[in-house]
């Protein structure tokens, strides 16, 4: 459940607090925000009997990742204690999302993952946040109630069930919402899945425990994971897509051939260069098979749709679009063109510093490092730019009785020239050199001290031989020659 979208393709402040008080109607005015851009000070009225959230301060619109890391930085600042808001359309307080396409979707037999274990922040090893944690810490939390409107000028939030939420400073972390088939082709059929909380696990969990053969469209992060978990099912299990082959964006044809291999000997059949005409029915209204449009049809009684995400971003169009990668501007402080207003996370279309490009980064560890660094500088007198280095990963085929578990990271740029060195047996490591330096790097199943050394490395791009590296006999001896370049 991994994205980011650039400006170019990835190929080539301090805010005052008033208790609550039924009779007190005042403003309060914060200090300017850090400088960077200019900015207006924010006016906080103060209606207490007016607004739903008793009047907090500071509130965080969406209930993901950046929502809890956010949250926990308030904590450590000291910040939270009835002055927080958190308003979610989830029913459920933050928790670490990528465990939904992973463990969750494990056989019951399998030890799955499920809450109240993989709530933030224990994804980087932090105090799991629970709804009795936000309790603990004076944070009020809105459950299962989305924002649909804001008034920028009135400060003000209208939820779906019509209430009114007031905010001194506001941050947007309402993340992403799956990409759906139209319902004119079968998108909304029974036994269709989408995966991007908790309530879609458990439905597509309650199918797959009676499914034979499941068919899952799209060939990216969400469709590999979907496969795996459906192998440790022993269902019958086909993966469609219309690329040449898996995760195009990132993978060489060299290298995802290997990753197809290994899913085809766990019996994952793959029809790539595909288009799809419809979904097939029948006359109950459930799913039946996938039609193609050179003519013929997969049968399936289970189809999951992992075609990507948009960012959800409906209720705040008038807070500033980035036209180009989606999702609200901001700056490296992340803060929008309105003063006060704050996005993290998937919906910030931010300037990714190194490359000295826009782009929008759909990932946990951006996710959590995004809602630090914004509630920093909220907070205290930070006021250097977000200096973010891309990082995806994957695990697949975790579970128990697995002949074979996969984890694989990569770090930086797929840009200029791929060479990679490995037999995946199990190991393989591709590095992209660009005018000599190396800008990215990708290991699978690498030691802990191999892993370590990858943010290293293409952070600081460093000069490598590239007919040398070429030459290394393996994985180990092409990792050393990397490392050593970092001194020369």
């Amino acid at each position: 459940m991994t994205s980011i979208s650039n400006s170019l393709s990835i190929k080539h402040g301090l805010s005052l607090w008033c208790p609550h008080s039924s009779s007190l109607n005042r403003t309060l005015h914060s200090p300017s925000l850090p400088s960077g851009r200019s900015f207006q000070r924010r006016r906080y009225v103060v209606a207490s009997s007016a607004f739903a959230n008793e009047n907090r301060e500071f509130v965080i619109v969406g209930g993901g990742n950046a929502a809890g890391y956010a949250a926990r930085t308030f904590v450590e600042h000291e910040m939270a204690d009835g002055r927080l808001c958190i308003v979610t359309k989830e029913a459920y307080a933050p928790y670490e999302r990528p465990a939904l396409t992973k463990g969750y979707l494990f056989p019951l037999d399998k030890k799955p993952a499920r809450l109240p274990g993989f709530h933030t922040c224990v994804g980087s090893g932090g105090e799991r946040q629970t709804p009795e944690w936000y309790k603990e810490k004076g944070i009020e939390m809105l459950y299962e109630d989305p924002v649909s409107n804001i008034d920028i000028k009135k400060q003000t939030l209208t939820t779906n069930s019509g209430k009114q939420l007031k905010y001194g400073s506001l941050i947007i972390a309402t993340g992403c919402t799956a990409s759906r088939f139209p319902e004119k082709i079968g998108g909304n059929l029974s036994g269709v899945h989408y995966i991007r909380d908790v309530a879609d696990a458990d439905s597509l969990i309650s199918s797959l425990g009676k499914a034979r053969k499941v068919v899952i469209v799209g060939g990216g992060y969400i469709g590999m994971e979907v496969a795996a978990a459906a192998v440790g099912w022993n269902l019958d299990t086909t993966i469609i897509f219309p690329e040449n082959h898996l995760l195009q964006r990132l993978f060489t044809p060299s290298l995802a051939r290997r990753y197809e291999e290994l899913y085809q000997e766990n019996g994952v059949k793959f029809l790539k260069g595909a288009s799809i005409k419809h979904l097939e029915a029948s006359s109950d209204g459930r799913v039946t098979g996938v039609k193609l449009e050179d003519g013929s049809t997969i049968d399936a009684d289970t189809v999951v749709i992992g075609i990507g995400a948009k960012p959800a971003v409906s209720a705040f169009e008038s807070v500033g679009l980035n036209n180009t990668v989606g999702g609200i501007q901001v700056d490296g402080q992340f803060r929008t063109s309105i003063p006060g207003i704050f996005a993290i996370g998937d919906v910030a279309a931010f300037p990714l510093k190194m490359y000295d490009r826009v782009a929008r980064v759909e990932h946990v560890d951006h996710a959590r490092r995004s809602a630090q660094h914004c509630v920093k500088a909220l907070l205290s007198s930070q006021t250097h730019t977000y200096d973010y280095l891309p990082y995806f990963y994957s695990r697949v085929f975790e579970y128990e009785g697995s002949p074979r578990k996969i984890f694989w990271q990569f770090f930086g740029d797929n840009v200029g020239e791929a060479i990679e060195i490995g037999n995946f047996d199990p190991k393989i490591a591709t590095f992209w050199i660009d005018s000599g330096k190396l800008k990215g790097v990708l290991l699978e199943s690498g030691s802990p001290e191999e892993f370590q050394l990858l943010p290293k490395l293409a952070r600081s791009q460093p000069i490598v031989d590239k007919a040398k590296l070429q030459q290394a006999s393996s994985v180990e001896e092409a990792m050393e020659i990397a490392r050593i370049s970092l001194a020369d």
